[in-house]
């Protein structure tokens, strides 16, 4: 099983809160990764996060960015200004905005206006099955993953390099199932001579 690196995926909705305390935080929240639940990646291939996945996943520093760019730090687990849990329906996040940070404040703006409501996470595939279904579709299953970031995203799509990733685990597929056939195929005549 190939390793795949940096994946990104966009599943979870997002919504904002303002603490009713005398510290009046604005946070960014709500579900990072939703567990069984099947994704199109594309055409006839599919793929969903196990709750497996987080089973022993280390949460101790992960960033939160806007829109997967490093530059652009949200808050860290690290630091408490990311709080991260992990529950039966997925991965749970809370965002503490810097209110110190034009760019921060002002996207929580857009996640409390609706207008950005999105958002993301970034990993590694540690383990994973792979499903021939009999309606000719694949799926996979992931079962354990490195985790790095999540982030608020404007706009919520699996990045090329991961459909990339996918589409040449399907071509490499497709020619193991051809030289089993071939195999097949040679048994065949093999035993009608």
């Amino acid at each position: 099983m190939r390793n795949l690196k940096n994946q990104v995926r966009s599943i979870g909705k997002l919504q904002t809160r303002a603490d009713n305390n005398e510290t009046d935080e604005m946070k960014i929240e709500g579900y990072f990764v939703v567990f069984n639940s099947e994704t199109e990646l594309f055409e006839n291939c599919y793929e969903e996060i196990s709750d497996k996945a987080f089973r022993d996943i280390d949460l101790s520093d992960v960033r939160a960015l806007a829109d997967h760019d490093t530059a652009k730090v949200l808050g860290r687990t690290k630091s408490q200004t990311l709080k991260l849990s992990v529950d039966d329906k997925g991965l749970y996040g809370e965002i503490t905005i810097n209110k110190n940070d034009t760019e921060a404040v002002n996207l929580y703006e857009r996640v409390k206006r609706g207008d950005i409501d999105q958002c993301s996470f970034g990993f590694n595939i540690l383990n994973e099955t792979m499903e021939q279904r009999a309606d000719g579709t694949t799926k996979w299953t992931i079962t354990e993953i490195e985790l790095f970031e999540v982030s608020v995203v404007t706009f919520p799509a699996y990045q090329d390099t991961s459909v990339e990733a996918r589409s040449e685990q399907m071509k490499q597929l497709e020619k193991r199932n051809l030289q089993k056939r071939k195999q097949q195929l040679k048994e065949r005549i093999n035993k009608w001579h």
